[in-house]
């Protein structure tokens, strides 16, 4: 039993946009078994308990822990590969570095590097494009269980337009998957398991049915994939499957569209694939820092939101541009900016959102954790800078927690996270 002091920021509400920022100054969080029982004043709680532990998070802010709706977890070594679009950096960059993934003590070393890159940026919960190889996927969870973050990843399966090495069939796929799920799949636990076929244009229509039987075979599982992120991968999937309505029918054909689904990207969507997103309750991951440096371009947010799409931020390592969801947060303000009278205005609060309530919502863990509510797992990071640095100073002229929030989404990165906690246990320090 313990209570954690501290300033506390989170987004207790589903408005978005137009969130609103709930910060608590000296609060304390009492946690019992990795729940929160309490949030109130700290001198009330501590005078409530007088023989707990107290840990002190002050000076700094506590923010629940990040959820991140796509990284790849194969891609952590190739980050910085620009100057190229989608498809030449997959040939280029990503696809290369797949293949190395063939090696268990490569994959071994890779996994280290992921978990350690997601928990250092304070990202207690995430939606990860695994290894085409299921030794690779075995030694991520392996890794993952031994941190304890939180993620959902399953075996990426791919049947054409790939190279040799990166493909394999449906029933294989079907065998695979089954048997990672029999190890790893633990939907009230950390760890669950994600049908991923890469994307369809690389995925044909029977390994696409063996996805949405393993989706069927396994209560719980999650499906995930790539979706208009470009527009030479949208022709191409359009060449691939000339009888589609559209990007998403390649999917939807074969029962992989609702509410347990997670697309990435989706920068340049029609209105009847917005209308069917929203329908079926399917979510979309903005990942903006990856969609600049591809140039595959603007994310559509206000379309999202009139169609009832449910939107979350991802931070699509390795294109993008490093784990930090405060990055992304930053990036998707831009985007919204740089679309004017198409885009949606966002404040610090809205960026909050986008990096806790809206992922965890996304992945089906909004009543797991995603605030810093009473009933919810203590899954947080301690935003706490270095005296001097950037935003210690920004912090400490803050004018109201507002923008101090703002101040931390526009200078914050892993090295100002200070600590990591996930259901109550402590994951790493700096």
């Amino acid at each position: 039993m313990t209570i954690y002091r501290g300033t506390i920021f989170d987004v207790a509400e589903d408005a978005f946009p137009g969130a609103r920022l709930r910060a608590d100054d000296d609060a304390g969080l009492r946690v019992v078994d990795g729940i929160i029982t309490e949030r109130a004043a700290f001198t009330a709680v501590r005078a409530a308990h007088p023989d707990d532990d107290v840990v002190d998070l002050r000076p700094g802010i506590v923010l629940p822990g990040f959820v991140d709706t796509h990284v790849h977890f194969p891609q952590v070594r190739i980050i910085g590969g620009l100057g190229m679009p989608l498809l030449q950096w997959l040939d280029e960059c990503a696809l290369p570095e797949e293949e190395r993934l063939a090696s268990v003590e490569y994959a071994r070393g890779v996994a280290a590097d992921f978990v350690r890159g997601l928990a250092s940026a304070g990202t207690t919960t995430s939606l990860v494009f695994g290894s085409h190889f299921a030794g690779a996927v075995d030694v991520l969870f392996e890794e993952v269980a031994r941190v304890g973050l939180r993620v959902t990843a399953g075996l990426v399966v791919s049947d054409r337009s790939l190279p040799e090495p990166l493909l394999t069939t449906p029933e294989r796929s079907y065998e695979e998957a089954s048997a990672l799920a029999q190890r790893w799949h633990r939907p009230e636990g950390r760890t669950r398991y994600a049908v991923t076929p890469r994307f369809s244009y690389s995925a044909g229509d029977d390994l696409l049915d063996a996805c949405h039987r393993v989706l069927k075979d396994v209560p719980g599982s999650w499906f995930t994939s790539h979706l208009n992120e470009n527009p030479a991968e949208i022709a191409a999937v359009g060449a691939k499957f000339p009888t589609a309505h559209h990007y998403l029918d390649t999917y939807d054909r074969h029962g992989l569209v609702g509410r347990a689904s997670v697309f990435a990207h989706n920068v340049h969507p029609t209105d009847g694939e917005l209308e069917l997103l929203g329908r079926s309750g399917a979510a979309v991951s903005h990942c903006p820092t990856s969609n600049s440096a591809l140039g595959s371009g603007l994310f559509p947010l206000r379309r999202h939101l009139d169609h009832g799409v449910h939107v979350a931020l991802g931070s699509d390592v390795g294109a993008g541009t490093g784990f930090s969801l405060f990055k992304e947060g930053l990036q998707s303000y831009f985007v919204q900016q740089l679309l004017g009278g198409e885009g949606t205005s966002l404040t610090s609060a809205d960026l909050l959102h986008l990096a806790t309530r809206s992922g965890a919502a996304a992945l089906g863990l909004g009543e797991v954790v995603g605030d810093l509510s009473v009933g919810k797992q203590f899954d947080a990071l301690w935003l706490c800078p270095r005296e001097g640095g950037p935003l210690d100073v920004g912090l400490r002229h803050a004018a109201s927690p507002e923008q101090a929030l703002a101040k931390a989404f526009t200078l914050a990165g892993p090295a100002d996270v200070a600590a990591t906690w996930v259901g109550g246990d402590h994951v790493t320090s700096r």
